[in-house]
């Protein structure tokens, strides 16, 4: 049996709309559907799924329920998402959670920063980064780190490129990079007074190019990364990693983001727009 006949299965069963996480409660508990991994199905898969299938589900934001037969049109199952793949770059539907997310936090595959300038493809996908030594960072965060037990502080996605979103942007600051600009902030910089108050976007700062280059020196001294080249259901992904992992430096989907980087950050934002309050 495959994913989706899985979920018409239980929605047959149910005869009401579910949300994606009930759903995949409902198949765990059942075991109507197993994963290869023998992992747990998680909500974004049944997201993904359901997305594909178009002409058997209906969406209302998390809520799936079954198409009417008579309103089904007759479309082919979107091919190459459900067969299971060993290539470096794949799909979350081709890559169980378990294992891309085994992939992606395997220790052995981590690279320092300082090296990857010519080996990051253009492929859309997933990226985590962790720190060397967590003591590199100042209080609270150092501290916040050993009270979660881990290094990880960021895990992003590359819609277009891996290259241009995390090496580019995040780690050398040739855009606006969130990573970057919230590393910026608990390093202690700050960006030029009032360079943003010509700007439209009154957010998106930027630092001074000689604090840049001091900055992209820390990352390349002290942080390592590892990546997955994949296509689909990355907003999905990301949620569930960011949840589960709970990464120092990720403020959105976040259950724990830290209120001291909201307020670094904000810091910032006001400096650049001259409305910092002395």
């Amino acid at each position: 049996m495959t994913l989706h006949d899985a979920i018409v299965q239980i929605l047959k069963t149910a005869n009401r709309a579910m949300t994606t996480q009930q759903i995949a409660d409902e198949l765990n508990k059942s075991k109507a559907y197993q994963k290869r991994d023998g992992s747990a199905i998680m909500d974004f898969q049944i997201h993904g799924r359901t997305r594909n299938y178009s002409h058997l589900f209906d969406r209302d934001g998390s809520k799936v329920s079954l198409k009417s037969e008579k309103k089904a049109p007759q479309v082919k199952p979107i091919r190459g998402k459900t067969k299971e793949v060993k290539s470096a770059s794949t799909t979350t539907e081709d890559y169980s959670f378990g294992k891309l997310e085994k992939t992606l936090m395997n220790e052995t595959s981590y690279k320092s920063v300082k090296d990857i300038d010519f080996i990051v493809s253009s492929k859309p996908g997933m990226y985590c980064i962790k720190i060397r030594n967590i003591n590199a960072l100042p209080k609270p965060f150092n501290t916040e780190l050993k009270i979660r037990k881990h290094n990880i502080i960021y895990i992003g996605i590359a819609t277009q490129s891996l290259n241009k979103r995390m090496l580019n942007q995040e780690l050398r600051a040739n855009g606006h990079g969130t990573f970057f600009r919230s590393l910026g902030a608990v390093l202690g910089y700050k960006p030029p007074i009032n360079s943003l108050a010509e700007k439209k976007n009154k957010r998106n700062y930027k630092f001074s190019a000689a604090d840049e280059a001091r900055i992209i020196d820390w990352i390349n001294e002290n942080l390592l990364v590892n990546w997955v080249e994949q296509n689909s259901s990355l907003e999905e992904t990301e949620t569930a990693l960011v949840r589960k992992h709970k990464p120092l430096l990720n403020l959105a989907k976040n259950p724990s983001a830290m209120p001291e980087l909201s307020m670094l950050r904000k810091v910032c934002v006001d400096v650049a727009n001259g409305t910092e309050r002395k």
